[in-house]
């Protein structure tokens, strides 16, 4: 079964993978000039997928990471009803957190204010 998992956590990856990539694409196209690296390779990706709407958009965008959301879906269901560890070790994580609910909002104001001021320099060096 742990083979099983595996396998369809690899498959997963793979279906989504090239959304993800689009998804960085678009990001990263819009950080600096297009004329600067690593932003036109960018450009040269999003362009590629643009001209060809039915292979990208319905296939790699909508297609495959909708499969892998049903395929994502029903392996996690399946194994909720048959794995009472699964079960015992989501309780335990949801009292954990329940325990430090203020500590993760910290850290996690913490990584959206990194966040931010990365996005801040990146803009303050780029003009």
């Amino acid at each position: 079964m742990n083979t099983a998992k595996r396998t369809i956590a690899f498959i997963e990856i793979l279906l989504v993978l090239p959304a993800a990539l689009f998804m960085t694409a678009l990001f990263v196209r819009n950080i600096q000039p297009p004329i600067y690296e690593p932003a036109r390779s960018a450009t040269r990706l999003v362009d590629w997928f643009s001209a060809r709407p039915f292979l990208c958009l319905d296939i790699f965008l909508i297609a495959l990471p909708f499969t892998a959301l049903i395929f994502g879906g029903v392996t996690i269901l399946r194994s909720w009803r048959n794995d009472p560890a699964l079960r015992r070790a989501a309780v335990e994580l949801l009292t954990v957190v329940r325990a430090h609910v203020a500590a993760l909002l910290i850290a996690g104001a913490t990584i959206v204010a990194g966040g931010v001021l990365a996005i801040v320099a990146v803009h303050v060096i780029t003009d």
